[in-house]
């Protein structure tokens, strides 16, 4: 994470956009003190992929499929 001054932040803008298009995260101080952080708005693929792997994993602990084998759900979906 880099840290840079708030003058320095809005007297180069497009380039901080660039960075952080990149995957970069950048903490905007004024003072030394920290105000913003600029990061990307979009999630990386692998946070997404850990988001859906939880949400499959917390599906499965709510569902009890009583002895039914996934062969038998992928046979029965195909009729």
């Amino acid at each position: 994470m880099r840290r840079i001054g708030s003058y320095e932040a809005t007297s180069n803008l497009p380039r901080l956009l660039d960075e952080v298009a990149r995957g970069e995260t950048v903490t905007i101080t004024k003072h030394g003190v920290p105000l913003a952080v600029l990061a990307s708005a979009v999630e990386s693929g692998t946070a997404r992929v850990r988001e859906a792997v939880a949400g499959l994993r917390a599906f499965r602990d709510r569902h009890d499929l009583r002895g039914v084998t996934i062969r038998e759900l992928i046979d029965d979906g195909r009729r």
